[in-house]
């Protein structure tokens, strides 16, 4: 019998509700149990894939070509399983799809309405496809009594009384705020987020209790009392140094415990935690340090970059070294000189974006980490510029630019018009629709013998995660080669740019997909690892 965890979240936003929800589905598999992970998001977008990432934070892809939350990358980087375009649903895309079936006819005449209509397709999406599931772990955007989540919260009422008993439970989060000049932590936010959630007709089953000290058990008894949930219910979540100590940290806690308990399941075996706290004792305690540069240009916003700086912590672990990432936003470069920037650091990252904000900074990243031997690593947009850079400065064509940025007589980078995915044949028109429209998810590529890529690979096929609508022009490949350059890597048919290298130098590649996506802790990707070596060995020539 698949059991369904429900998550929500009160008082403030960000309160960690997806690490929360994938600390809990980690220490559910370490207990021996299958998992899964769903995120339902109240906003009327689509999917994510048009939202500003200084707003919305990054777009996480899946495989299949989902353009999905950032939470789904918390859940895959702690349980390992992969998620899917399944796995993350809107309100917009709710709508979208009762919009269509209302137009086809499918209602016969009725009216359409928020409840049924609306409650039964979230219900339909919550429940599809869990038959070889133990745990079903939802987790809702937004807050308790946002408007635009009340469907939402309808919904997973209705499952607690249309599914069997103890087969559901209800975990909500909250704010212990600590106020110093009162010099005591207030349960107010908690109990009026209680409150608000049991209007609704949901009685939490636990409460997480997010706060900066320990809760005092006298407030601990009070949250219990004036909540309606026992006292080993109330859990305190408090912050730790490193995320990947939440599983840990949870189940001291007792957080596993009391969701076995409200399901009725008990002489469960203890979780073997033991791989969590090898990681965090080599995040704690590393053998040495050293200094990336993110020269982005959503810096402003951290989460922009999620599974990136993750990414980069799975290298350290891997190298035994912390990684201290210096972000630098890339149009200080417009104006200022890019050693004072990046004289200091032992690698230089120029990641993805969109846009010509920017551009020329991420351009003279490249050319700095090119001239002076730094190791560097383009990903997406950050090996377009780095092409554009060698053939400005390099191959002699002065005007290399991308159509991206507008009209240029030298398309070095250009918009993608078709491809093949799957042994179909896939167009975009120029002026068509931004959403859902770019080359997106898993595609292989073959890697030439003897690349430096294919020594970190271990293989000459890979596959890996996508998200970009623009591409390096294969017409320029000799000029691109006669820069120095090695296009290391393209499509198996041979038409798609995939992967570049400079082979004399200490360590340059860039590649046209998202590598970040695919890391793990337990498992870091490749190029992170090698990377991070590169940096290691950079600082020791400092």
């Amino acid at each position: 019998m698949t059991r369904y965890i429900f998550i929500t979240g009160g008082v403030v936003s960000s309160l960690g509700k997806g690490l929360a929800s994938a600390a809990l589905g980690a220490l559910l598999q370490a207990r021996g149990y299958s998992v899964r992970l769903r995120k339902l998001d109240p906003y009327l977008n689509v999917d994510p894939g048009t939202m500003s990432p200084i707003q919305h934070g990054e777009v996480y892809v899946t495989d299949d070509g989902a353009e999905t939350d950032l939470d789904l990358g918390h859940y895959e980087r702690f349980t390992g399983v992969p998620a899917s375009r399944a796995d993350n649903i809107t309100t917009g895309r709710i709508y979208q799809d009762i919009i269509a079936r209302e137009r086809r006819g499918d209602y016969l005449g009725g009216t359409v309405q928020v409840i049924p209509h609306v409650t039964d397709a979230i219900k339909e999406f919550v429940l599809s496809g869990n038959d070889d599931v133990d745990f079903v772990l939802c987790e809702i955007g937004g807050t308790v009594g946002d408007i635009e989540g009340l469907p939402f919260f309808e919904a997973i009422r209705q499952l607690g009384n249309e599914l069997d008993r103890g087969q559901t439970c209800y975990i909500h989060l909250t704010l212990l705020p600590f106020i110093p000049s009162a010099g005591e932590m207030k349960t107010k936010p908690t109990q009026h987020s209680v409150k608000e959630l049991r209007s609704i007709g949901i009685q939490p089953d636990i409460l997480m209790c997010r706060c900066d000290r320990p809760i005092p058990k006298d407030e601990r008894r009070k949250i219990a009392l004036f909540c309606n949930v026992r006292e080993t219910a109330v859990i305190q979540a408090m912050d730790v140094d490193t995320i990947y100590d939440v599983p840990h940290a949870y189940h001291m806690e007792g957080l596993d415990r009391e969701v076995l308990a409200v399901f009725g399941i008990k002489g469960a075996a203890e979780p073997d935690l033991a791989k969590w706290q090898t990681i965090t004792h080599n995040i704690r305690e590393p053998e040495g340090d050293v200094t990336i540069a993110i020269v982005g240009k959503y810096t402003g916003l951290k989460d922009a970059y999620k599974s990136l700086s993750e990414a980069l912590v799975h290298g350290g672990i891997a190298n035994k070294v912390r990684v201290n990432v210096k972000w630098v936003e890339s149009e200080v470069f417009d104006t200022e000189d890019t050693a004072f920037y990046l004289e200091d650091v032992d690698g230089i990252l120029v990641p993805g974006g969109f846009g010509e904000r920017g551009s020329e900074g991420k351009i003279r990243a490249a050319q700095f980490a090119r001239t002076r031997n730094v190791p560097y690593f383009g990903i997406c947009f950050g090996m377009q510029m780095a092409v554009i850079e060698a053939l400005r400065n390099i191959g002699g064509l002065e005007g290399a630019s991308s159509t991206e940025f507008g009209a240029t007589n030298e398309p070095v980078v250009g918009l993608m018009t078709e491809w093949m995915h799957q042994n179909e044949l896939v167009k975009r028109a120029a002026h068509g629709d931004l959403g859902g429209t770019m080359r997106l998810g898993a595609y292989e590529a073959v890697l030439a013998e003897g690349s430096r890529v294919a020594g970190i690979y271990g293989s000459t096929h890979i596959s890996e995660r996508h998200r970009h609508r623009y591409e390096v022009n294969m017409t320029y490949r000799a000029q691109i080669e006669a820069a120095g350059l090695v296009m290391s890597g393209v499509s198996p048919d041979g038409l798609l740019p995939e992967i570049i290298e400079i082979p004399d130098h200490p360590w340059y590649i860039g590649v046209q997909y998202h590598p970040e996506l695919k890391s793990k802790p337990f498992d870091p990707h490749p190029l992170f690892r090698s990377f991070v070596e590169a940096a290691v060995e950079q600082s020791r020539l400092v």
